[in-house]
Formats: structure tokens, C-alpha cells, sequence
């Protein structure tokens, strides 16, 4: 899922599973950055940089489906898979997120 240089990165644990709603998504900041995690309607894990590139706007209050992130200011969307723009904006930055005992992890 991520785009994310596995051998430079550091796990950290920024919250519980449950703190992110089904089909929803939450701030919280992981070594210092300001990430946006999404836990899908399949309970799928999904965490991006937290300010979206076009114009800051909050990502974390953006609307996902299991393909896209859409930023809540313009609209603009992006995609998991690898993070690129579907409406020509500059890609948002992808990190690996998973569940670990109950806890949210993310490689930053």
C-alpha cells in the first residue's frame, strides 16, 4: 500500500484501532509528523501526510472509499495506491500503517 522506503523508517505507536471510527479517519502526529489515519468500512488501514499539498486543508476530514482520499476544501483526490493526484495536485506522501495489539502503528 505505502510508497514508503521500509529500510528508513520508524514505527510508532500513535493511538488505539478504536480511536478511528469505521470509515472515517484521524489526526495524530507519529516521530514528530502530522499524519491522517483512515480505518476503511472493510477495517482496512490506510495513513497519509496530514495537510493536503494543494491548500493545507485537514485531510483526516476527508471523504476515502477503498481507492481514493478526497480533501474536504476542494475537493481535490488522491490515490492509495500510490498516492498520486486524480485532479493534477502534487501527490500526498503515503505511510505504512498497521494494528498491533490494538494499537495503531505508523512508519514514518
Amino acid at each position: 500500500m505505502s510508497v514508503v522506503d521500509q529500510s528508513t523508517t520508524t514505527a510508532h505507536v500513535v493511538g488505539r484501532v478504536d480511536d478511528v471510527p469505521l470509515g472515517e479517519g484521524r489526526a495524530f502526529v507519529a516521530g514528530g509528523v502530522q499524519v491522517a489515519v483512515f480505518r476503511l468500512r472493510d477495517g482496512s488501514l490506510h495513513a497519509t501526510q496530514a495537510a493536503c499539498p494543494h491548500a493545507g486543508g485537514p485531510l483526516a476530514d476527508g471523504q476515502t472509499d477503498a481507492d481514493v482520499l478526497v480533501c474536504p476544501l476542494h475537493l481535490f483526490a488522491y490515490r492509495w495506491r500510490d498516492g498520486a493526484s486524480t485532479s493534477g495536485a502534487a501527490p500526498v506522501r503515503l505511510f505504512a500503517v498497521h494494528e498491533e495489539d490494538g494499537q495503531l502503528v505508523v512508519d514514518v
